[in-house]
């Protein structure tokens, strides 16, 4: 089994995370998906990572389609939960942290842009969305271990890469501070393997023009 993947990218991390949860053996391949030479070409039509490529099945892309695979092909530990009301309370929880991991993704590639190309309306309303999505995180956190249930689950990986992804691409924002339970979750489970293995890396892309 291997895995493309971009270091800094939260999406590929949930599944970085996921196969080592599980004690899968895989290859990682490191990749670029904003460069014009991105090993995603004639691999996923959409050119992101991650992409899992797992002997003659079909590649797969898209961190949720992976994990969910993921489930299937090697069931313990169970990162989707079985109890219907766990099991979206958890979705509900990586799909807050994913919509975060995008909104500063879209900063990030807005201010690659030269200076005169560049919304201050279209940041504002991406930064908008960081702050609420990581409101509700608290919110749902409370107090608790973990985001849903008793047990490490997707909700965990998607909330716990979210907050580093913050500490990586909008730095201005001190969640930490602010947010004093998310501070104390990520202190929690900072020195767990398969997040500091994973930490989220910068790399450099090729300039974006017009």
């Amino acid at each position: 089994m291997k895995i493309i993947i971009a270091t800094p990218s939260p999406y590929a991390r949930k599944a970085r995370v996921a196969l080592r949860e599980k004690d899968i053996d895989f290859e990682e391949i490191i990749d670029v998906p904003w460069n014009t030479d991105t090993l995603t070409q004639g691999i996923n039509p959409l050119g992101k990572v991650p992409v899992l490529l797992h002997e003659n099945n079909e590649p797969l892309f898209d961190s949720r389609l992976i994990v969910q695979y993921l489930d299937s092909f090697e069931p313990k530990p169970l990162l989707y939960p079985e109890d219907p009301e766990d099991n979206f309370s958890a979705r509900l929880v990586e799909t807050v942290a994913d919509g975060v991991c995008d909104a500063i993704v879209l900063i990030f590639l807005e201010n690659a842009r030269k200076e005169t190309l560049r919304s201050k309306d279209w940041i504002k309303r991406q930064e908008k969305k960081i702050y609420e999505g990581t409101k509700y995180l608290s919110n749902h956190l409370e107090e608790k271990k973990y985001f849903v249930g008793d047990h490490f689950n997707i909700a965990d990986i998607c909330g716990f890469s979210c907050l580093e992804y913050l500490d990586l691409r909008f730095p201005k924002f001190q969640w930490r501070s602010e947010y004093q339970n998310l501070e104390n979750y990520w202190k929690i489970h900072k020195d767990r393997p398969s997040f500091k293995v994973t930490s989220p890396t910068a790399q450099i892309i090729e300039p974006l023009e017009d």
